[in-house]
């Protein structure tokens, strides 16, 4: 099993990615690690850790994946996968601990910008590939980790931060060798697990509540400019010179597009779509799914175009109109769900 959950004595969970060589999700990974964080949320009275096994932290998709798929099927299954793989760390009902060695990488940084602490080994680095591999997606969460001007040039260089600079910024609690990593990752959850459940989980949903950026719109907007590299050509030719170890030929698939076509500028309600006059003008919509919004994730084919819906793991797609919370043992048990009306908000 590439994720498994673990339920520990003291009343915290543990997650652990275990897909060798590098942890690089296919589809169905992602959908499968989605499900098990919303479930370990659901039984842990305090706390979730989050952890892989292997030589890094998760290298992100697998991209061997997605340039074997001659549609987009592989695409938008990934897309879906992984905005419910971040959601589901994000809207857990309890405090998620990532614990981060080696190579913390696209995808990867999803998950741990969307965690509420991480701990790091010495060696881990941290950053985001994907201009370099034709996708655009989770800079949304590095901003989390690294200030402003770092995440860009991060971004448009694909350079990495060590952990030792993470914790510099604050974002990494604490630096630790790998090989005391598990340890002080659990040991934090000991401390949360001191707490009252009750308590964590409105503390959890006050900080979500007042967080100023919607991180799941956020990441949606980001993944409807990838769908539109990929209808240009060049996400594919990135990809497959990626797997092929060659350099990407970025001509060949119709030049250096140093402007946008008509229509690709459109505003933040219409990322992606765009049309040559060729096409008859002005494109006038998006992409197919590229601007659904947090409770329609977008890019699903419907059985009269030929594909399955591939929804959302169960619970991935639960709002922040509906977090659950739970009362302490003392004051009538472990309630897992708030009580009807409970969660009146603002």
């Amino acid at each position: 099993m590439p994720i498994t959950l673990q339920l520990h004595d003291d009343g915290f969970a543990e997650v652990t990615i275990d897909l060798p060589p590098v942890n690089a999700l296919p589809v169905a990974a992602w959908f499968e690690l989605a499900e098990t964080v919303t479930r370990a949320g659901q039984q842990a009275d305090s706390a979730v850790v989050l952890r892989a096994e292997g030589k890094g932290f998760c290298a992100g998709v697998d991209i061997k994946e997605l340039a074997a798929d001659e549609g987009h099927l592989a695409l938008v299954g990934v897309n879906r996968g992984c905005y419910a793989a971040f959601k589901a760390v994000y809207e857990c009902e309890v405090p998620v601990i990532a614990a981060v060695q080696g190579f913390c990488l696209g995808g990867g940084i999803g998950l741990v910008g969307n965690a509420d602490i991480i701990v790091a080994s010495d060696d881990a680095t941290f950053g985001l590939p994907e201009v370099d591999r034709g996708a655009l997606g989770a800079a949304t969460h590095l901003s989390r980790l690294v200030p402003e001007h770092r995440m860009r040039a991060m971004l448009y260089l694909a350079e990495n931060a060590t952990a030792e600079e993470l914790h510099r910024f604050g974002s990494v609690r604490a630096v630790v060798a790998r090989d005391e990593l598990r340890d002080v990752a659990l040991e934090v959850a000991g401390q949360l697990a001191a707490k009252s459940p009750t308590i964590l989980r409105r503390a959890k949903e006050a900080l979500n509540g007042i967080d100023p950026v919607d991180v799941n719109r956020s990441y949606r907007f980001e993944q409807g400019l990838t769908y539109e590299l990929t209808l240009r050509g060049v996400a594919d030719e990135a990809r497959t010179a990626f797997v092929e170890k060659r350099d990407a030929d970025f001509d060949a698939t119709g030049g250096a597009d140093r402007r946008a076509a008509p229509g690709a500028n459109a505003g933040p309600d219409s990322p992606s779509g765009e049309s040559s006059d060729a096409t008859g003008g002005a494109d006038r919509r998006a992409a197919p799914g590229a601007n659904a919004g947090p409770d329609s994730p977008s890019g699903e084919s419907s059985d009269a175009t030929g594909g399955a819906d591939r929804r959302a793991a169960p619970g991935a797609n639960a709002g922040p109109d509906s977090p659950s919370g739970e009362s302490s043992d003392a004051t009538g048990g472990a309630d897992r769900r708030a009580a009807p009306g409970a969660n009146a908000g603002p």
